[in-house]
């Protein structure tokens, strides 16, 4: 994926990065569709937006993507909405 190379890249340097996310639940496959102008991430999520199912998929989406555990993924802002701040740490 390249839409997030680059990010790989800066948590390899920095051991943290901050995403900007506009998630999509119910779809057919978790999987990232895009980036927007603005450089928000499109994050599709086959979890329905129930009971926090979708952000669960977000976070364990996210941490097989960038090679960490769930625990370095946080939602810091935007759990109840589509638009959500995350924070991606490498722990020790």
């Amino acid at each position: 994926m390249e839409e997030i190379s680059e990010y790989k890249k800066n948590l390899a340097g920095k051991g943290e990065i901050y995403l900007r996310v506009k998630v999509a639940p119910g779809a057919s496959r978790t999987g990232i569709k895009g980036e927007m102008a603005d450089g928000t991430l499109k994050i599709a999520v086959a979890a329905p937006p129930e009971k926090g199912r979708a952000n669960q998929a977000l976070v364990e989406f996210l941490a097989a993507e960038f090679g960490v555990s769930k625990a370095g993924v946080k939602i810091i802002s935007g759990a109840g909405g589509r638009l959500k701040l995350i924070k991606i740490t490498q722990l020790k």
